[in-house]
């Protein structure tokens, strides 16, 4: 095990999420997606070491943007079909977080790489 120097950020789905997603392309009952089937698709955000709550929320506050857009874009990519609005308000009431304090690597075989986030690469993983 390998104890990294960060924290995490676990972003789940609220139901105002899920209602949103399903609002774009409408489905008839039992193809909409639920909570649950969402819930399956959370990230994980590794942020800076984060010591004490108001540092914590300092950062998620700085960086929520960032966060909530990548969120909507692994649903739709055209940022045409987003809300209105995407601001600290639309943040609270499509996500949850929770926080890590440490984070640790439990894979002794592989190290760690490190990628710049590619929208086409997400777009590939999708589609595999």
């Amino acid at each position: 095990m390998k104890l990294l120097n960060r924290s995490a950020l676990s972003v789940r789905p609220t139901q105002h999420f899920v209602d949103w997603i399903n609002a774009l392309e409408p489905t008839v009952g039992d193809d909409d997606l639920t909570l649950a089937d969402v819930e399956r698709e959370s990230t994980v955000y590794l942020i800076p070491e984060m010591d004490t709550r108001e540092a914590l929320d300092a950062f998620v506050r700085e960086r929520y943007l960032d966060v909530l857009e990548s969120e909507l874009r692994a649903w739709e990519e055209d940022e045409r079909q987003w809300p209105e609005t995407l601001d600290w308000a639309l943040f609270e009431r499509f996500l949850q977080v929770e926080h890590s304090y440490l984070a640790v690597d439990l894979d002794n075989e592989v190290a760690l790489e490190i990628a710049e986030v590619d929208d086409e690469l997400l777009v590939d993983l999708d589609q595999d």
